[in-house]
């Protein structure tokens, strides 16, 4: 009699550490992806920065051009968060492209600005943020792979639903074309 209730809270236990453990493991996952997602927010918000700095440069060669621009950039720019989803970071760096784009055909006007150092190490760090950006995405893609392939496997994707955890969708590779 005893036995058998020994047996029955150990195999209780057992089971209860069971949960704990995949429960833990799930948690884990998903905040490497929020974190990574908060990585590529801080990592476009400083390409913004710099893209506006850029357009401030831009504005003693095409003052009209170049305040349009920014206004667009202002009225349509928003801030990544962990919460945020891959279509809001395939949007803002749309904007991104299409400012680079603009920038590219305003610096084709005005060949001088092409050699402007500053202009020249603006791009640079726009690059650099984008390789950064790249990188995070990576490690989100990574993240997202471990969790969708965890909340498959039977038994835990019956446990991740009743938990909360869903399957998170990839971020796409958008080749940003840096002329």
């Amino acid at each position: 009699m005893i036995s058998n209730f020994i047996a029955i809270i150990a195999t209780v236990a057992i089971i209860v550490l069971w949960l704990i453990s995949i429960q833990r493991k799930l948690v884990v996952i998903d905040e490497n992806i929020s974190n990574a997602m908060t990585q590529i927010g801080v990592q476009l918000s400083s390409r913004f920065d710099v893209l506006m700095a850029l357009l401030d440069l831009t504005k003693g060669y095409a003052k009209r051009e170049s305040e349009t621009l920014i206004e667009i950039i202002k009225s349509r720019r928003n801030v990544i968060t962990a919460k945020s989803t891959p279509d809001d970071v395939l949007r803002q760096e749309g904007i991104i492209s299409e400012a680079l784009d603009r920038i590219s055909m305003i610096t084709e006007q005005y060949p001088e600005l092409k050699t402007n150092q500053t202009y020249i190490e603006a791009m640079d760090a726009v690059q650099t943020f984008e390789n950064m950006v790249r990188t995070s995405r990576l490690i989100y893609n990574d993240s997202v792979t471990k969790l969708n392939r965890e909340i498959r496997k039977f038994p835990v994707s019956m446990i991740a639903g009743m938990l909360g955890f869903r399957q998170r969708d990839y971020l796409e590779e958008d080749i940003i074309d840096m002329k």
